[in-house]
């Protein structure tokens, strides 16, 4: 009499599941797995990618002045605009909620620059910031000398300005659900034992919206990328050097078809971006401990 073979239960869950899976998994492989294999393997080899030159495009990239300037654009425009995102969007998601029946009304004019196409933008920039424009027209009037907002270090500021008016209204709306599912019940104990709104803010607010902190955070750096659209659109492919950012280079060695630096440029950025989210996610942890 043979016996029935003990199958792990997680192994007949696998099984179970495989099938489902591989039509998803196929795609994933095919459209990104097999494509930044093929990316990490060409920043190893020549233009062509049939010849091995081990680090030396990995020596050029790092050695480029255009990188580095790109680099410390990039990392300059995510360390201001992150914390001001998200301070400036979990300030409106509380001043929404405090309207309570108005809060509606609140929350579709924040959401409406996100309904707003990116040539509109790049008009209302040129309206706006340009030396003719009516930002310089009021300070004109006001008896100061016109500034050249694209072409000075303000740009950079304009860049900023652009990114949060864009973005605020969507990171309002996750902070609005991350502030529904706290408990009142919290906001109660903590008013019995006399605590007030900053005190609630502070031991019970904050704490309960972390999860929701990762969230945020993460999409808006995702989110922080898609503003080279604007900026690429007014300025063109060679900005002010305040605004020349990673996407900028990488689309003029692109364009150049320099496809050794692009690609080693490109595996140097997602390690960046996995250490920045991999200590993020350990402090997370840290933090809750």
């Amino acid at each position: 009499m043979k016996r029935k073979k003990n199958t792990h239960p997680h192994l007949r869950q696998l099984k179970t599941a495989l099938p489902f899976l591989a039509p998803s998994l196929a795609g994933l492989s095919v459209f990104v797995l097999i494509p930044f294999w093929d990316t990490v393997r060409r920043s190893f080899c020549n233009a062509m990618g049939n010849r091995w030159v081990g680090l030396t495009n990995y020596r050029q990239v790092v050695g480029n002045s255009a990188f580095q300037l790109a680099a410390r654009n990039t990392a300059k425009f995510l360390c201001v605009c992150l914390p001001l995102l998200l301070g400036l969007s979990l300030v409106l998601a509380l001043m929404v909620r405090a309207q309570k029946n108005k809060g509606g009304v609140f929350q579709s004019t924040f959401l409406l620059p996100m309904a707003v196409p990116v040539s509109a933008i790049v008009l209302l920039w040129k309206v706006l910031f340009s030396d003719s424009g009516l930002v310089n027209g009021v300070i004109v009037r006001l008896g100061g000398e016109p500034v050249s907002f694209l072409g000075t270090n303000a740009a950079f500021w304009v860049l900023v300005v652009t990114y949060l008016w864009k973005n605020a209204g969507y990171d309002m709306i996750l902070w609005l659900a991350g502030l529904d599912d706290i408990s009142k019940d919290l906001y109660e104990a903590a008013a019995a034992d006399g605590a007030g709104t900053f005190q609630q803010f502070r031991y019970v607010t904050l704490p309960e919206l972390r999860p929701m902190a990762g969230v945020v955070g993460l999409l808006s750096l995702l989110n922080s990328f898609k503003v080279f659209r604007e900026a690429y659109l007014v300025a063109g492919n060679y900005p002010h050097e305040s605004m020349y950012l990673l996407q900028h280079l990488f689309n003029n060695w692109f364009l150049d078809l320099d496809m050794g630096r692009l690609t080693a440029a490109a595996c140097l950025m997602v390690l960046a971006l996995l250490a920045v989210i991999g200590l993020g996610r350990r402090y997370w942890r840290l933090d809750g401990a």
